[in-house]
């Protein structure tokens, strides 16, 4: 494919066999997407992938890869207003959303226009932190359509930001109420070194990806608006509620880093205890971006997956008993 949408470097190749493109969401937006198609002979099923804030197809390239040699495709997109989706403001670097539902509807426009008619079932999700919240938001409508969801370090909470949750909430809302919610709160964004970062503990990896950003930094994103972080707390009050979580009935495996610095630890195992419908799998020692991890956290991550999701590791045991776990 010579007129890629997706960017490719010597260490982070696309994977082969996929179709890409954009669709469209229900207010206007062009969202770029990606399907990669597994090689294997049985296919068990489509992963619907979902980032976290400020990441990119290209990011998961590894993981896709891992996925579909399991006998799984691979169903992705970046979210509005990063990667390679049309952006929100006059400012591109600036992070923004108007309300977190829109994030929602795209997944369900994404299910309808892309997913439904385009891969296999059954339908897995499998999300990570800014993309998990957006899942346990959407997850009650998502019933009959998901299978099963795997929740890695869900935002449901906010730590190693130099100011508390609290204030950072207040200014968020303040800044809304004069008029300013597309403002960031920060004017500039900290570009950690790999020394003092928080989300790997993995040197190759976190210079990958810082690569890719370099490269192409109309994929990246600095620090989000006032009106993100507003709709962020906003919907993590609503999905923390028990009666939301007791409404979720889609089986969930959440994954949590023991020595995650942006989400906490404690409010992920939090969130679990009135979570009927999810088990909690800590990986111990790993930081907040599990896929991005060294071998030892990503590898517990993975068997984690590949032991949850039906089909994706023992053929024959796992179509036994999958229907009824």
């Amino acid at each position: 494919m010579t007129d890629s949408i997706l960017f490719s470097t010597p260490d982070n190749p696309v994977p082969e066999n996929r179709t890409e493109g954009y669709f469209t969401t229900h207010d206007g937006h062009k969202l770029r997407y990606a399907i990669f198609r597994s090689s294997q002979p049985v296919t068990r099923g489509t992963v619907v992938l979902m980032h976290g804030r400020n990441e990119f197809i290209e990011k998961y390239f590894e993981t896709i890869r891992e996925l579909t040699e399991r006998g799984l495709w691979v169903a992705t997109f970046d979210l509005r207003g990063q990667g390679g989706s049309g952006r929100l403001l006059r400012h591109p670097n600036r992070g923004h959303v108007r309300q977190f539902s829109d994030y929602e509807r795209d997944l369900e426009d994404f299910l309808e226009q892309v997913v439904l008619p385009d891969t296999r079932l059954p339908f897995y999700l499998v999300a990570h932190s800014t993309g998990a919240l957006i899942a346990l938001s959407a997850a009650p409508r998502l019933n009959g359509r998901i299978e099963r969801m795997v929740l890695t370090a869900p935002f449901v909470g906010l730590t190693g930001q130099g100011a508390s949750p609290r204030t950072i909430r207040l200014l968020a809302n303040a800044f809304c109420a004069i008029g300013l919610g597309a403002f960031s709160l920060n004017r500039k964004f900290k570009d950690r070194p790999f020394s003092t970062n928080l989300l790997t503990s993995d040197e190759t990896r976190f210079e990958r990806n810082r690569a890719i950003a370099a490269a192409r930094p109309d994929l990246a994103l600095g620090p989000p608006s006032a009106r993100w972080l507003q709709q962020a707390f906003l919907t993590i009050d609503r999905v923390s509620q028990p009666d939301h979580l007791f409404s979720i009935a889609i089986p969930t495996l959440l994954l949590a880093p023991t020595r995650d610095g942006i989400i906490p630890f404690a409010e992920q195992e939090r969130l679990s205890r009135s979570f009927r419908a999810a088990q909690l799998v800590p990986i111990a020692g790993a930081r907040h971006e599990v896929f991005q991890e060294k071998d030892v956290y990503r590898g517990a991550a993975m068997a984690a997956i590949h032991a949850f999701i039906p089909g994706s590791d023992a053929e024959a045991s796992n179509e036994m008993v999958g229907a009824g776990l």
